[in-house]
């Protein structure tokens, strides 16, 4: 393998996808779930370690040596990745990996200053949209859309920057307003990521966000005879997301007051009046030490009428 290239992707699948067509170049994979959780501007400082490993102990039980094995060692092998001429980004089109991308792309501005950064895209004419990312594609399509990488500018990489800097304020108003006048035609799909960011604040409607409304919806609509069940089909059908069997778990655990799990999963008399809107479940649901990227979630609402976030004033 040649040592002028780093390609830096977005989990293990597309590691060992890359791994097994002999990619050429250096490979090292970003660990981490940055669309979820408390984050700061300064990717990699001690500071951001700190606080996404106690996010993730708190909320997916993570070990600090889990922690340190999977994530922080990566890290520190990007770290000592300082030779090559290009570094390559392998990231798909969902929230995940777009949050998770712009925090890459804000590190290498801070870091890598000046060097030659491109972006591989999984989508194409063939696969516009493509809910399985790169793991869809044949190895011959993963080669062709590796040769046809988009080289960012200096304006894309400050672009991406910026809007990481948003995502991490803690006001995602201002998210709100860059959208809304949005030129940069590079990032395809970080737009719409942003839109579906916003979302996930509380609905003015009945105090869930659009993925918890999602999963009371499947419910009443479907009878599921387990958790696994109703997670494999979010799985299938929420791909702007790109969450994992993990994240839904915890969805499905913050919901225990309106999901019942028996014999099979239904919703409780009060899930199905919140799930009509008949009863505002934001006094139950307010978690103060809940965050999405630097603001608090209960913070602000989602008013799905007009698609526009409001700040609440008085707690």
């Amino acid at each position: 393998m040649t040592s002028n290239i780093l390609h830096i992707t977005n989990g293990d699948c597309t590691t060992d996808q890359l791994q097994k067509i002999s990619i050429p170049g250096t490979l090292i994979t970003w660990r981490e779930m940055l669309c979820e959780g408390k984050t700061e501007v300064g990717v990699g400082d001690e500071n951001f370690w700190k606080n996404r490993f106690e996010f993730l102990k708190t909320n997916f039980k993570v070990s600090k040596q889990q922690f340190i094995d999977k994530t922080l060692k990566e890290y520190r092998r990007l770290c000592n990745q300082q030779k090559q001429d290009e570094i390559v980004l392998w990231f798909d089109s969902d929230l995940f990996c777009q949050i998770n991308m712009i925090a890459v792309i804000s590190w290498l501005k801070r870091y890598r200053k000046g060097r030659k950064i491109s972006l591989v895209s999984c989508t194409s004419e063939e696969i516009p949209a493509n809910r399985f990312g790169f793991s869809a594609l044949t190895n011959d399509q993963v080669l062709e859309h590796y040769k046809s990488r988009t080289v960012l500018t200096e304006d894309d990489i400050a672009y991406a920057d910026y809007v990481w800097q948003l995502y991490c304020a803690d006001n995602p108003l201002k998210i709100e307003m860059a959208k809304t006048y949005q030129t940069n035609t590079t990032f395809k799909h970080l737009n719409t990521s942003l839109i579906t960011h916003l979302k996930r604040f509380p609905s003015i409607e009945n105090g869930l966000n659009a993925v918890e409304n999602t999963i009371l919806t499947a419910v009443s609509k479907q009878k599921f005879s387990s958790k696994d069940q109703l997670v494999k089909k979010l799985l299938s059908e929420q791909e702007v997301y790109g969450f994992g069997d993990l994240q839904y778990h915890k969805y499905l655990m913050d919901l225990k007051d309106y999901l019942r799990f028996s014999k099979s999963v239904s919703l409780t008399d009060t899930g199905k009046k919140v799930q009509q809107n008949l009863l505002h479940s934001y006094a139950n649901m307010r978690n103060d030490f809940s965050f999405l990227g630097g603001a608090k979630k209960y913070n602000f609402l989602y008013d799905n009428s007009t698609n526009k976030l409001l700040k609440i004033t008085t707690l």
